[in-house]
């Protein structure tokens, strides 16, 4: 912690619980701004999210604002503005569910930007070699794992994928989208009075991918917030289903649910 004090610009900073990323985050005293430090290896990956951050606030999509960089031999430090709103899963199910259609206007011009003018890759060439190694270090964290598949080897969970990465190659080399790259509801910031999204945070895997990298992670993350609302029974199963369906209408597409599952199963072996 004090190593990351000496590279927060000033005083004033509160440490935020909370997050995955293994970064220390802070937030300034009145809110404004937002701090992660990261020591060693890992200051190239924030640098990269800086970029990314960058990059997507300036082809209008709603973002944080890069306020601040520090770099130092043994660490980094990322300042940025903060994204005035709630996040998508603190909001009551009710509330998701009238941003819905918001979220996927939101989502939808977010995949509409030019693939080609994007200079990041979320490439499922990538994500297949992220999750071998993840796997072969044993560094898988089951607690990010579908619950049905926490007992479940995880190489043998990679190995239930492998035989699909060719044809999934195939279909986002056609469908390729600039993506989010962790889009789950705690990274979609909506305006607590319109329901709009006021923007998206943590954009450190943003680039060119498959949009089931998104959509999975997204329908997910929403499925287990409206179970919690209906007690996970099948009326609260069928409603989530209808919504999925509603999202894929409004933002245009017909939905692959192999393909869905897939990117659900491989995103969680590529965190470690």
């Amino acid at each position: 912690m004090s190593e990351s004090r000496a590279l927060l610009p000033g005083d004033g900073w509160e440490p935020v619980t909370g997050g995955e990323s293994g970064a220390l985050v802070f937030r300034s005293a009145d809110g404004t701004r937002y701090a992660k430090c990261v020591f060693g290896d890992a200051a190239a990956g924030l640098a990269a999210e800086r970029d990314r951050v960058e990059w997507l606030g300036a082809q209008g999509v709603p973002a944080p604002r890069v306020l601040d960089w520090t770099a130092t031999t043994t660490g980094a430090c990322l300042v940025t503005g903060t994204v005035p709103g709630v996040p998508a899963d603190r909001v009551p199910a009710a509330a998701l569910r009238a941003a819905w259609e918001p979220i996927a206007d939101a989502v939808r011009r977010l995949h509409a930007l030019p693939v080609a003018a994007c200079p990041f890759s979320r490439d499922l060439a990538a994500m297949a070699a992220t999750a071998r190694d993840v796997v072969a270090r044993g560094a898988v964290n089951p607690d990010f794992l579908p619950v049905e598949q926490q007992d479940t080897p995880a190489a043998d969970l990679l190995a239930r994928l492998e035989p699909q990465v060719e044809r999934r190659l195939a279909q986002e080399a056609a469908d390729a989208v600039v993506c989010h790259g962790d889009l789950c509801l705690p990274n979609i910031v909506l305006d607590p009075e319109t329901l709009r999204v006021a923007g998206f945070i943590d954009l450190g895997r943003l680039g060119r991918a498959d949009p089931y990298a998104d959509l999975a992670l997204l329908f997910a993350t929403a499925r287990e917030r409206w179970a919690e609302e209906d007690g996970g029974d099948r009326n609260g199963a069928r409603r989530a289903a209808e919504a999925e369906e509603a999202f894929a209408a409004r933002y245009g597409i017909a939905l692959d649910r192999d393909r869905e599952r897939f990117y659900l199963h491989l995103d969680p072996l590529t965190w470690g």
